[in-house]
């Protein structure tokens, strides 16, 4: 059955697992999974997981062979049951932090009143599009967003070998994986599916991440 529901995933996620180092302390960000449709088109934060979605996240868990050093998620209760389902399939009782960077407003939205009419006016698409292009006020710029969630993840990883999962919305995902792919015009065929993540480690001069079977560096200094 686990099989069936994996099929849910990007084609790519799970092959993925086997381009991680295994000396190093990896990080996943992960866009929830599966959630009920929303009334319109944009799914607000009440807005929970559906039964296929807590069971694709289970069968996920399963796929996750290196042990889990922690787990943390967006506040809102889809990302949560997320991390918590996640966690029972990998068969670990660990506790499920949330983090203010990993949701909005906190991750890059600084002001809500000016992003958010804007973003709704758009569309999460356009305005992820004019984000990338720092065409967008209220918020961080692509690279300050992402170097506010690069020290987040660093500062959690684990021990040599380990995984710290990260469960966020496909916003926060998009801005920051498509930053460190130095992309600006994204369409609908980037857009994070639900339950797909990207995979990090640090390096000396930077980050590396594999993200739809590509593996990528950003030359970054956090200090």
């Amino acid at each position: 059955m686990d099989m069936d529901v994996l099929e849910h995933l990007h084609p790519k996620l799970l092959p993925a697992l086997d381009m991680l180092p295994q000396n190093k302390p990896v990080a996943l960000v992960t866009r929830h999974s599966i959630r009920e449709e929303p009334k319109n088109q944009f799914a607000g934060y009440d807005v929970p997981l559906t039964a296929l979605g807590v069971e694709l996240a289970q069968a996920y868990g399963k796929t996750l062979s290196r042990p889990i050093a922690s787990l943390f998620s967006s506040p809102v209760a889809r990302c949560v049951d997320t991390a918590m389902a996640m966690a029972q399939g990998i068969g670990v009782d660990i506790p499920v932090t949330t983090h203010s960077c990993l949701v909005e407003p906190g991750s890059y939205v600084t002001d809500l009143p000016v992003a958010g009419p804007y973003f709704f006016k758009l569309g999460a698409l356009e305005f992820a599009q004019k984000h990338l292009r720092n065409e967008v006020r209220g918020v961080l710029s692509p690279e300050e967003g992402a170097r506010k969630l690069l020290r987040h993840l660093k500062q959690n990883l684990g021990s040599d070998g380990t995984l710290s999962v990260h469960v966020t919305h496909d916003t926060i995902l998009a801005a920051f994986i498509y930053f460190l792919r130095k992309e600006h015009d994204i369409d609908q065929s980037h857009w994070p599916w639900m339950m797909e993540g990207v995979f990090l480690w640090f390096e000396a001069n930077g980050v590396k991440w594999v993200w739809r079977g590509e593996l990528g560096h950003f030359e970054i200094c956090l200090d």
